[in-house]
């Protein structure tokens, strides 16, 4: 692999990365204990031709640094499936098969880095490949926060902007961490949702904004004698949500629309759950731009939704182009003899449609 693909990868980011990048994440538990992590992806400012991946036990990575191939070298202790963007290492969402799940979400104006140092690059690891090292070596989260200490992430161009990352075991804990002044901030998350920036204490502190939505119908309420006011139709309860797609309010929607959901029976009802939650959270292409920038051939922001079964398994996504759900199980893939691969997520980008005989 070379340097150049890497390049042109970024220059494409720097086009639009602190106006096309969002992403937002729920969690949602079933009666009979399955957990599923569940995310959109969204990147409004050009089709990004993302891969599935499947990587194999033993595959020997290296990280990429801004000199070249140069960096954090490893090889995997754990097999994994999920999703990347630009080259197949820089993954946005997997999940290994120890069930660990992690995911990538932009956080433009937030966070820094360490300055990358040549003389250190044996222990660099790129921010676009922290996915990757995290579910090719861990099953715990107390795992990765141990070995952390010994690399130091890095952006391969500062100009792109920083990333926060959620990491999710199957036994229910879940984190956000994010990297400030050059140093790892790891909070427990156990709300189970995320966005983008501000950083995560901010957001948990801006629901107390919201303390009076609720599920349901609202009371009426009598101003005098003569006037009685009455709700409209259902849902007022929730009266004063926001609508509007900035990472904030996508966050306080995210966290009342899983508050409220039904607790299904299954992994599988409550993945496709997770799918129709997140529905409320495309972004149709032409809220970002004005009318002479849009960009052809993209139906959607939202370029891509998955949802994460760590207790069967099994990895759920659709696409913008394709909103027909298809799953990859991670207990049928043979982790110690399948070869590294990457596959489009849609062979043909068109939405299928059923035409229906009528006689």
């Amino acid at each position: 692999m070379t340097k150049i693909p890497v390049v042109l990868f970024v220059a494409a980011f720097l086009l639009h990365s602190l106006d096309s990048g969002a992403c937002t994440g729920i969690t949602l538990v079933a009666r009979d204990g399955s957990r599923i992590v569940a995310r959109t992806s969204e990147w409004g400012g050009s089709v990004l031709n993302s891969v599935y991946v499947v990587s194999p036990r033993g595959h020997v990575f290296t990280s990429f640094t801004p000199d070249g191939v140069n960096g954090l070298k490893y090889t995997a202790k754990y097999g994994y499936v999920g999703i990347s963007v630009g080259e197949p290492e820089m993954m946005v969402d997997g999940m290994n098969e120890a069930g660990l799940a992690a995911g990538l979400f932009f956080f433009p104006g937030y966070g820094k880095y360490e300055s990358y140092d040549s003389a250190e690059a044996s222990s660099t690891l790129a921010d676009m490949q922290f996915v990757s090292w995290v579910l090719a070596n861990f099953s715990t989260i107390d795992e990765m926060e141990s070995a952390l200490c010994n690399v130091r992430i890095v952006s391969l161009d500062e100009r792109i902007g920083t990333v926060h990352w959620r990491i999710a075991e199957p036994g229910g804990r879940q984190v956000v961490l994010e990297i400030i002044d050059g140093q790892p901030m790891i909070y427990e998350n156990k709300l189970g949702v995320l966005t983008n920036s501000p950083g995560f204490e901010w957001q948990m502190t801006n629901l107390n904004n919201y303390v009076n939505l609720y599920a349901g119908s609202a009371p009426s309420s009598k101003l005098n004698e003569d006037v009685v006011l009455k709700q409209f139709g259902a849902g007022a309860g929730m009266l004063g949500i926001p609508g509007d797609v900035t990472p904030p309010s996508r966050f306080v929607r995210a966290a009342f629309y899983q508050a409220t959901a039904p607790q299904y029976a299954t992994g599988h009802e409550t993945a496709m759950l997770g799918f129709q939650i997140l529905s409320n959270f495309n972004i149709p292409i032409g809220v970002e731009h004005k009318p002479e920038e849009i960009p052809e051939g993209l139906p959607s922001a939202t370029q891509w939704t998955v949802a994460a079964d760590q207790s069967s398994l099994e990895y759920y996504y659709r696409t913008a182009w394709n909103s027909s759900i298809r799953c990859i199980d991670l207990k049928n893939v043979d982790f110690a003899k399948v070869k590294y691969q990457s596959a489009p997520l849609d062979k043909v980008k068109e939405e299928p449609v059923e035409y229906l005989k009528i006689r």
